[in-house]
Formats: structure tokens, C-alpha cells, sequence
């Protein structure tokens, strides 16, 4: 079926196809929203025509007879992620004059829309402005301040943790099923709710196998922090200094953001580009200096740090000198474990970037869609959360009356075959709670549940009133329309 809108699902109009534009075009096209992007580079658009079921516009976002063909008065929400701030900026104006309840645009400039700019959100008729350079800084700064744990995320108001950690050889969770770690910890309540092994994160099951170098998802009450670390051999450590490679948007706002705490040095291949963040950041030793060149690291003080971020535009390499650097300062100091965080882009090289790389791989992409998701999803799904090198969502929903979830305890639910989808966690008698095999969901209850990303459509269905449970997906193809 091509181009045909469902009148029950919302209309989104994006503009653009770059990375943020094309990765929320497959993710909202697949969980059923109706789909119109303008957009234009034709070669965009006939990639996208392939892989993703929406009404493609060859056009300019400023031509409004684009918007009258994409019936922008029909339209619910306005995605604006082109790579012109002034486009998107106007683009929600003319949203607004169409009618559109919901204006979202991409803006890098941070003298727009923050508390001290000149013109607020409301100026702008936004109602969301996503900065993904400043996202990817103020994720890495988080990381960097966590002494232990490749990621830990607070969900459920805090009382849950979701924990990232990789398994070493010498782990003792290493070579173990699942289910006999459980048997091994009976009283400490815990889940692992995901595992990326190569390319491919599964949804485990009691039977599956941990194996060194698998990247794990943990899920646990928070009072158990310190007992879960201890199980899986993740130890507290001091970050004695921070080296970044690259000193474009995102590596000299995360300098910016830490040089007040911590020893920060900042490696920079353009010399008037080093020139001027020696001025600009006091508090930052700036080098001038091509990673790619043999020893400039060692050179600019790799030894003296045990965190190193690199935030060039290129992917291969980003997670090459992550390993690289990783090495060369595990080797200096085996005592203090040396964290790596990298910029990757790409999709398909982000979950691998995790398990071979950097303990951190980052996408502006996928945070800024991440975040783009969350505000539209915000009435059906109480909080989403990705969890970076996971092909995997972490989702907080309410068992509606008589939906399916709530017709069996889940070892009796077909979900449990899926390998697909995990029930963590529910809200019951006050308190969160680890939810096992022999858990039934009433109506109106709180869960935590866990997916792989293409299947975060099955489990919202999986608690709505009425609805039967179907695992099959099916993903049409695009239509364009030249305008």
C-alpha cells in the first residue's frame, strides 16, 4: 500500500532526510505514524523510497506549494531537521500559520531558545528545539563523571537502574547461563535484559550462555548499586584527566563543559581552529596536532589521562584510536581502568563500535531522535530510554484493561518466544519490583519493559485495550512525488 495515510495514526510532516531526518523517518514510518517528508536532494529520496513507507516530496522546504501538497493543514506535528537553522526556524512559523499543534526544529546556534537568547521558543512558535551536538557533549560529560559501569541510567523516578557493563574474561559471570546466575545471586533481584554479541543484541533467555567480550544490560533495584558492581567485577574509579581528539562543536563544548573539574586536554589538526579555542577555553590545554600521525598522542600526554574522547567527523577511525588509546593507557596503569567514548555516526557501525572499540559509542542522530521520540511519544509511553551501543529500548507503560499482557502470567505469554521483547520490572503495592516468570500484570499497572528497537511498536501494542498480539512486521516501501 503506497502513500495511503491511516486516519487513526497521527501526521507527521519532516523536513529533511540527513541523518536525524532519515533515522526518524524509518522509526516512526515502522510504528505506524503517517509519514510526508520534503526533501530536496533526489538521491536521498530514492534511497529512502526503498526502505521506508512514507509520502516523499521533491522540493524545497521553503516553497509552500510543498506544504499544500504534503496538506500541512492536516498535518499534527512539524519535524524540522534540516541542516539550515534559518529554514527551520521559518518552517515552524509557517507551521504554525498552517495550523500545526506541534512544531519540533533542529537549531545549533545556542543563541536561540535558551532562557538568555534573544528570541525564546515561544518567538520561534517551537515547541521543542533539539541541539544534537550539545546532546552528544552533555551525554559524554555524564559518562566521563560516572566512576564505574560502562552506562548507568536512572529509570522509574530512581528507584531502577539499568546498568551497561562489559563481560570480561575473568568476570565472574563469564561462561554462565543466565538462569544459573540467578540461582547463584537468589537475593539480590536482578534481571539481564539484554546482550550484544557482535552486530546482533538478543533479548535473553535462562538458557542463554555470557560470553567474554558479550556488552550486557543489567536491570536492578537502585539500593543494590554497589552489591551489582561487586557481582560483575565493575570497580569505582577516580578519572585522573580527560584527552579529547577533535575540537569541532561537539569536543570543545565538552572541554567547555568539564575544564572547571577536570584536567582537560584538547588535540586539534586545524591550526587556526587550535588558535582559537586557546582563547576561548582558559581553563583547557589546547594542542595543535593530527591523531592520525604515529605517536602525536603519546606526545600530547596520552599517559597522563584515563578517559580519551574522540569526536572527529570519521567513523572508522573514531573507533580505531579508541582501541588504540584504550591499550596504551591500560598499559601505563593497570589499577585504573581507562574509559574510551567515540563518536560513530553510522548505524550500522555503532552496536559493533561498542563491542570492539570504545566502551562508549555516540550518535548526534540517534540522541537527537531519541529525544525527538520521547516528546511525541509522551501521552502512550510514560519515559523511553536507548542505551548506547544497544540495539535495544528501555519503556515505561500501563497495562491497559483487557489488554493482552494482562491475559496470562508472562511464562504463558507468546512474548516469551519472541526473544524480542523482556518484561523487567512493574509497579506493585508501592515499591518496583524484578518481574519473574510467574508474574501476571493486572490492569493499570506500571512495567518496565525492554525491546529491541523495531519491535518498540509491539510492545505499546502489547498493552492496549483489545488488541491481539501479532509478532509478524512488514515494512512497504516509499512513494515519491515530485513537486
Amino acid at each position: 500500500m503506497f502513500g495511503k495515510k491511516d486516519n487513526k495514526a497521527e501526521n507527521i510532516l519532516i523536513l529533511g532526510l540527513g541523518g536525524v531526518g532519515s533515522y526518524l523517518t524509518k522509526r516512526l514510518s515502522h510504528e505506524g505514524y503517517n509519514i510526508t517528508v520534503i526533501e530536496s536532494d533526489g538521491d536521498l529520496l530514492s534511497n529512502a523510497a526503498e526502505n521506508i513507507d512514507a509520502l516523499l516530496i521533491k522540493g524545497d522546504a521553503m516553497d509552500v506549494d510543498c506544504w499544500r501538497t504534503a496538506e500541512a493543514g492536516d498535518v499534527d506535528i512539524l519535524i524540522a531537521v534540516t541542516d539550515n537553522d534559518a529554514v527551520n526556524i521559518v518552517s515552524s512559523m509557517i507551521a504554525d500559520r498552517f495550523g500545526i499543534s506541534r512544531k519540533i526544529a533542529r537549531i545549533r546556534s545556542r543563541d536561540f531558545g535558551y532562557g538568555t537568547g534573544i528570541l525564546s521558543t515561544s518567538d520561534l512558535k517551537i515547541d521543542l528545539i533539539i541541539r544534537p551536538e550539545e546532546l552528544a557533549a552533555q551525554e559524554i560529560v555524564r559518562f566521563i563523571k560516572r566512576t564505574a559501569g560502562n552506562e548507568i541510567i536512572d529509570i522509574a523516578e530512581g528507584q531502577l537502574q539499568v546498568m551497561a557493563t562489559r563481560i570480561h574474561e575473568n568476570s565472574p559471570l563469564a561462561h554462565k547461563k543466565l538462569k544459573d546466575i540467578s540461582r547463584m545471586h537468589e537475593g539480590l533481584p536482578f534481571r539481564v535484559v539484554a546482550v550484544t554479541r557482535g552486530i546482533d543484541t538478543i533479548v535473553p533467555g535462562g538458557e542463554d550462555i555470557l560470553l567474554p567480550q558479550d556488552h550486557v544490560l543489567i536491570m536492578a533495584r537502585n539500593k543494590y548499586k554497589s552489591l551489582l558492581m561487586e557481582i560483575t567485577g565493575e570497580k569505582h574509579n577516580r578519572r585522573r584527566g580527560v584527552m579529547i581528539l577533535g575540537g569541532g562543536l561537539v569536543g570543545s563544548r565538552v572541554a567547555e563543559l568539564l575544564e572547571k573539574t577536570v584536567e582537560v586536554k584538547l588535540v586539534e589538526k586545524d591550526f587556526k581552529r587550535a588558535e582559537e579555542l586557546s582563547y576561548r577555553l582558559e581553563n583547557t590545554e589546547i594542542l595543535h596536532g593530527d591523531g592520525r600521525e604515529e605517536d602525536i598522542l603519546d606526545m600530547a600526554g596520552l599517559a597522563d589521562v584515563d578517559t580519551f574522547v574522540t569526536t572527529t567527523a570519521e567513523n572508522q577511525f573514531n573507533i580505531l584510536i579508541c582501541m588504540l588509546a584504550k591499550k596504551r593507557m591500560n598499559k601505563k596503569d593497570h589499577h585504573n581502568i581507562a574509559k574510551t567514548i567515540a563518536m560513530v555516526n553510522r548505524e550500522d557501525h555503532l552496536v559493533l563500535a561498542s563491542t570492539i572499540g570504545p566502551d562508549i559509542a555516540l550518535s548526534k542522530k540517534i540522541l537527537a531522535g531519541d529525544q525527538i521520540l520521547k516528546f511525541i511519544q509522551r501521552g502512550e509511553l510514560i519515559s523511553v530510554a536507548h542505551i548506547h551501543g544497544f540495539d535495544t529500548e528501555v519503556v515505561e507503560l500501563v497495562a491497559e484493561p483487557k489488554s493482552p499482557i494482562t491475559g496470562a502470567p508472562l511464562s504463558g505469554q507468546h512474548i516469551s518466544s519472541m526473544g524480542k521483547i523482556l518484561i523487567g520490572a512493574l509497579f506493585r503495592d508501592g515499591n518496583w519490583k524484578i518481574a519473574m516468570g510467574d508474574t501476571h500484570i493486572k490492569e493499570g499497572e506500571r512495567v518496565i519493559a525492554v525491546c529491541t528497537s523495531t519491535y518498540l511498536k509491539k510492545v505499546r501494542e502489547l498493552f492496549r485495550s483489545g488488541y491481539e498480539a501479532d509478532t509478524g512486521l512488514s515494512l512497504p516501501k516509499g512513494w515519491i512525488k515530485n513537486n
